[in-house]
C-alpha cells in the first residue's frame, strides 16, 4: 500500500520496543482512509499475488538489461519494487542526470541523493511496480538516452 503510510515492520526482537517509541512520535494511528483501504486490500490477496508476479517478470526485465544500460547494481534487490543503481561511471550528481532523463527521455527516476547524503550522488533508484509494457518501453528510452551519451 505504498504511499497510504500503512504497514507493518519486521525488526529483531531487541528492536522492537525502540522501533514502538520511535513510531508512537511519528504518528498516532493511520489515516481513516487508509484503514479502510488495507481491510480491502486484506480482501485482495489474489490480485497482491497477481501483482508480485508482474513485479518479477519487470525485475528481471530490469535486471538484464543493465549491463547493456552500462549502469551497475548497487545492491541486489531484495523484497519491494525498487532497484537502486550505481552510476558513478556515468556521473558524479545523481540530480543532474535524473532531471537530464526525465527531460530528454521521458523517464522518472529518483537520484540516490534523496536516500543516501554520502554516496547518494552516484546512485539511482528506479521502481519496477509498473505495467511490463511500460518496463519495456522505459528501457527503451533508457537504451537510447545511454547509447547517445557515448
Amino acid at each position: 500500500m505504498t504511499g497510504w503510510r500503512i504497514g507493518w515492520m519486521i525488526v529483531p526482537e531487541s528492536h522492537v520496543r525502540l522501533i514502538e517509541r520511535l513510531a508512537q512520535n511519528l504518528f498516532i494511528c493511520a489515516p481513516h482512509a487508509s484503514q479502510i483501504a488495507a481491510l480491502g486490500a486484506l480482501d485482495s490477496i489474489d490480485e497482491a499475488e497477481t501483482l508480485k508476479g508482474v513485479y518479477k517478470v519487470n525485475r528481471d526485465l530490469l535486471l538484464n538489461s543493465l549491463s547493456k544500460l552500462g549502469l551497475e547494481l548497487e545492491a541486489e534487490p531484495d523484497g519491494g519494487f525498487y532497484l537502486y543503481l550505481n552510476v558513478a561511471s556515468k556521473t558524479n550528481n545523481s540530480l543532474a542526470l535524473a532531471q537530464d532523463i526525465l527531460v530528454n527521455a521521458g523517464v522518472a527516476l529518483t537520484p540516490g541523493i534523496d536516500f543516501d547524503p554520502k554516496r547518494g550522488n552516484t546512485t539511482i533508484r528506479i521502481s519496477f511496480a509498473r505495467d511490463t509494457i511500460e518496463i519495456k518501453e522505459g528501457i527503451a528510452r533508457l537504451t537510447r538516452y545511454f547509447s547517445e551519451l557515448e
